[in-house]
């Protein structure tokens, strides 16, 4: 039984999502799951960078923070370990994703960076461990993201019915899979998820995330404010398109705002009916029957009773009626990306990323 981890850290950086997974033959099974939260000190830093320091962060400060992500990957690893009384000679490989600190599809040239040095991980978990996904694809002429798609293809398509995979984490993205074998699977990132609901929440409450969309239930939709959001020259690019926190962030929002006096829970709201519209928008042409919806948007009843109601006529549910649970379909993924490397198979999809061709994803970091 061949078992991989697969370690995933998003844009909100609130914890590292680590899984356990049998990749015996075909088949693709979560074993056990751990969620490892960040340390505090750790994660401003990480915010800080991501969000206000990218220009000025010296290399030394990057170098730095490399080794301690690299570190607290490994920690998530070697708990997840113990919950499950294994030991490193169980696990065949780690799929890492790294921390996301710079992602520049569109300069020329293209870069995006990940740090978490997994050189790091493999010599504090003794496992070999598969890192720098996306920067493979970007080399081959895509956009690095989303990486996703592919395993959604492998797990969740349907020759019966044209099915979208929706997460929703702090930006949003689909995966577009028609059941017409003989049409591409498209997918990109739609806009913000999640990421401006948490940083206006922290902005106003000093809470991580408002929980459940409670606070959000409290204010009124201000269209006039979410017609000026809709207005981003994001939401119309052509794809392939990613984007970021390093885009959708607080400054982004401010600029805005500054146009408007609204009370703080009508902010709320409308960030909201943001997410719902601008998922909608981008996914309605393509007629899906089913719209699998993951991620920790999948708990928040303001963003999927939206999406229901705007979307008559197809099936909103959550990937747990797959088999697959909504909180784990991302670590999962690195998992699979780990498993095709070290088998030499293509784990990207250009008519996704946009790369020129097929590639075989990651870095290996043998344990020896």
């Amino acid at each position: 039984m061949p078992l991989f981890v697969g370690l995933m850290s998003g844009t909100s950086i609130d914890a590292i999502d680590a899984v356990l997974i049998d990749a015996d033959k075909e088949k693709f099974k979560v074993i056990a799951t751990h969620s490892y939260v960040w340390p505090d000190s750790v994660r401003k830093t990480l915010l800080t960078l991501s969000l206000e320091k990218q220009a000025e962060s010296t290399l030394h400060e990057i170098s730095l923070l490399d080794r301690i992500v690299g570190k607290e990957f490994a920690n998530a690893t070697l708990a997840l370990l113990a919950q499950q009384q294994l030991s490193p000679q169980d696990i065949t490989a780690i799929g890492c994703s790294g921390q996301t600190i710079y992602h520049s599809p569109d300069s020329t040239p293209s870069y995006t960076y990940q740090i978490g040095d997994p050189n790091t991980i493999a010599e504090l978990t003794g496992i070999t461990t598969v890192a720098d996904f996306r920067r493979r694809d970007i080399a081959a002429g895509g956009q690095g993201a989303p990486l996703a798609t592919a395993f959604h293809q492998a797990m969740i398509h349907s020759l019966q019915e044209n099915r979208i995979v929706l997460n929703i984490g702090g930006i949003a993205n689909i995966t577009v899979l028609p059941a017409d074998k003989h049409l591409p699977v498209i997918g990109f990132d739609t806009g913000p998820g999640n990421t401006l609901l948490d940083v206006w929440t922290q902005q106003i409450h000093h809470l991580p995330l408002d929980k459940n969309g409670q606070w959000a239930k409290t204010g009124q939709v201000n269209d006039k404010l979410l017609t000026a959001l809709l207005t981003d020259a994001y939401f119309s690019r052509p794809t392939p398109k990613t984007t970021g926190r390093d885009y959708f962030n607080l400054s982004w929002l401010m600029f805005y705002l500054t146009k408007f006096n609204l009370p703080s829970e009508d902010v709320q709201a409308t960030l909201a009916q943001l997410t719902i519209q601008s998922i909608v928008q981008a996914i309605i042409s393509h007629i899906p029957k089913r719209l699998f919806v993951c991620g920790g948007g999948v708990h928040n009843p303001i963003l999927m009773q939206g999406l229901k109601t705007n979307l008559p006529g197809c099936i909103v549910e959550s990937t747990g009626i797959l088999g697959i649970d909504p909180d784990w379909v991302e670590a999962a993924c690195f998992a699979w990306l780990a498993k095709q490397r070290l088998a030499k198979q293509p784990s990207n999809l250009p008519s996704v990323t946009g790369a020129k061709r097929p590639a075989s994803l990651g870095c290996i970091y043998h344990y020896s």
